[in-house]
């Protein structure tokens, strides 16, 4: 795949004792770079999840993806046999958002103290539970750009409880890009408009991309995946990272 040459490693960032696995991409070459955090679907930092964080790095950014499941499952990395979604969502199911996010602003401390990172450009990107994560991580400061994607219970389900992530809106910072299937059981379309009512009520800069698909379009190791949209989607990913973070 054409880009900058990078390494990939697994790291352990720290939070207040818990060392949260974390898959790490950046770019060989000398210099500094923003960055941008993954956050994985319901199976774990898995080969899909590794391989996004390696196009990040690729196209100049330090890209991490830490695990969601520390506490419950550390070390998960599954396909996508009806099993294996199964035990995914039973990890989900125990997630909290007061301890994710925790995690989330440890990993932005961990990624300020690379020497590969720059200033104080991040943005995020996450998939299925990863995208309702993401919208949530929107709403932290050091958060300038966010990619959504097909993140089913944005607009009914806080993991831990509460109000859903949608009634967070008003507290998002910088841009949010939300990328869904019209086809997607797992976030109708009028989730959809809701979550476009919220974003256009708290004047949050952003944009709605819909595509005649499914759920999982994006991911190239699912029956889902769809080439055409996933295309489309990577050329607004890159393009609203460049505009807002700022790559070299």
């Amino acid at each position: 795949m054409a880009g900058k040459e990078i390494r990939t490693q697994m790291v352990q960032v720290p939070n207040q004792g818990l060392q949260i696995d974390s898959y790490l991409a950046e770019p060989v070459e000398e210099g500094t770079f923003p960055a941008v955090i993954v956050f994985q679907e319901i199976f774990g930092i898995n080969t899909h999840i590794r391989e996004v964080t390696e196009r990040l790095a690729r196209e100049g950014y330090v890209a991490i993806a830490p695990a969601l499941y520390q506490r419950t499952a550390p070390g998960f990395d599954v396909g996508y046999s009806q099993e294996e979604v199964l035990l995914g969502r039973k990890y989900k199911e125990q997630t909290k958002a007061a301890e994710f996010m925790g995690d989330i602003q440890a990993t932005i401390a961990y990624l300020k103290r690379l020497p590969k990172f720059q200033g104080d450009a991040i943005g995020c990107i996450g998939f299925c539970f990863g995208g309702l994560v993401a919208y949530l991580a929107a709403t932290l400061p050091d958060i300038k750009a966010t990619a959504s994607f097909y993140g089913g219970g944005t607009t009914t389900w806080m993991p831990g409880g509460g109000e859903p992530p949608v009634s967070q809106t008003a507290k998002i910072h910088g841009v949010l890009y939300g990328f869904y299937g019209t086809q997607d059981d797992l976030i109708p379309n009028e989730q959809v408009d809701q979550i476009e009512s919220a974003l256009q009520q708290h004047q949050v800069q952003h944009r709605i991309f819909r595509y005649p698909t499914g759920h999982g379009f994006f991911c190239n190791h699912r029956a889902s995946y769809n080439a055409v949209a996933a295309a489309d989607a990577w050329e607004q990913v890159k393009e609203l990272f460049r505009s807002t973070l700022k790559a070299s």
